[in-house]
């Protein structure tokens, strides 16, 4: 009997091993837009710029699979059926988002974010389906710290310009469109698009330079290395506390650029922030 129990504690703790692991490797990912791909009455919001979520019904793990501590009032009311979107502190805050949910215990700080629901993941249909079994929810069920995330319908590519030039005054990010009967498919999908103005991507810091003029005496830029190994320096986008204090040696920092020189080179790089949230 005893040699039952200890194997049947065993297979719980693997299935939920197992489960917990498949948040990470299960989510779907979003391409790049490209101008070539139609997306006339596609479905549009705000790309929002947090730590992506996924709620299973009882609990609510990061995207790769870590168990998340928010407090009881920060789930209450949330749907018994696994639900994704992003954990939230408003635009321009990613940093304090990450300071909130990277803390292994349960505090305060969550009541400051939102959860922005973005899909339904294990809901047969297609992704208007599957959004709208969420607006139902929280119609009948409302949330202080969950919102579905409003989804326009795109007319054709100059409307999507207009809400793209729209959110970045505001200080968004950019815009994630999705085709709204596509399934929910794990991995890159063709069918949800990041739309941005630029790219971004991630390098490793492995060297300080020296600034000049207004600079001199602190950094001047960043010398960086992508994964390939191709180096190039990073010269703009910070602030003065961050050139007094620029990212460590070894940091993956997050940069925006332009396209590519032939030589593979990003084109006019520009420091974003330190990529603080890889570990959740």
């Amino acid at each position: 009997m005893k040699k039952y129990r200890l194997l049947l504690l065993f297979s719980l703790l693997l299935s939920v091993l197992f489960a917990v692991q498949s948040v990470a490797t299960n989510l779907q990912l979003p391409h790049v837009y490209q101008e070539q791909v139609d997306v006339r009455g596609w479905l549009m919001s705000e790309k929002l710029d947090g730590v992506r979520g996924y709620w299973d019904g009882e609990f609510l793990y990061s995207k790769n699979g870590n168990r998340l501590y928010p407090p009881k009032e920060f789930l209450h009311n949330l749907p018994p059926f696994a639900i994704e979107g992003e954990l939230w502190a408003g635009r321009s805050r990613f940093e304090k988002t990450v300071s909130v949910v990277g803390k292994e215990y349960s505090h305060p700080g969550w009541l400051q974010l939102k959860f922005a629901i973005f899909d339904v993941p294990e809901t047969p249909g297609g992704f208007a389906e599957r959004i709208a079994k969420a607006k139902k929810w929280f119609e009948q069920h409302p949330s202080s710290y969950a919102f579905v995330v409003e989804q326009i319908k795109v007319r054709d590519q100059n409307h999507m310009q207009q809400e793209l030039h729209r959110v970045e005054r505001l200080g968004g990010e950019g815009l994630i469109v999705r085709k709204s009967d596509a399934h929910y498919k794990s991995g890159r999908s063709m069918e949800i698009l990041k739309v941005k103005n630029y790219q971004d991507a991630e390098a490793k810091v492995i060297a300080h330079l020296p600034g000049k003029g207004r600079n001199k005496g602190r950094l001047g830029s960043l010398l960086v290395a992508l994964e390939d190994g191709r180096e190039f320096k990073i010269g703009g986008g910070f602030s003065d506390a961050e050139r007094e204090l620029p990212p460590p040696i070894g940091t993956v920092v997050t940069f925006k650029f332009y396209g590519w020189y032939q030589s593979g080179i990003p084109k006019f790089p520009s420091f974003l922030r330190i990529r603080v949230d890889r570990g959740l």
